[in-house]
């Protein structure tokens, strides 16, 4: 359970980090890198909750609660601050690269034949 608990942690924090960096210039270069990270990220944590417990809630949990993280404190942000950039791309990317590689894993896992 105390391993669960860190895996959603992880999601938190992952979200918010992915987040704060989402709009990253190198130079005068658009550089959104932590689409990458998500879709590297995300479904490793969906994977791990997946081989705690063969259950849909435990192995999908990561993922939701990521996608929540990341709409809620993309919406209302710290102090107010709109941090999701509207209809941008690199807003889209990250939201596309954290879900559905992540929704991938889930469909995988929860197709494993049990152990």
């Amino acid at each position: 359970m105390t391993l669960f608990g860190f895996l959603l942690l992880d999601a938190v924090l992952l979200a918010i980090l992915e987040l704060m960096y989402l709009p990253l210039y190198i130079g005068s270069v658009q550089f959104p890198i932590t689409a990458a990270v998500a879709a590297v990220t995300t479904p490793l944590l969906v994977a791990e909750a997946g081989r705690i417990s063969r259950s849909r809630r435990v192995a999908g949990a990561p993922l939701v609660l990521w996608f929540a993280v990341v709409l809620v404190f993309g919406v209302f942000g710290p102090g107010g601050d709109v941090v999701l950039l509207g209809s941008d791309w690199r807003t889209l990317l990250l939201i596309a690269g954290g879900a559905l590689p992540s929704a991938m894993m889930l469909g995988i896992v929860l197709a494993a034949p049990a152990r």
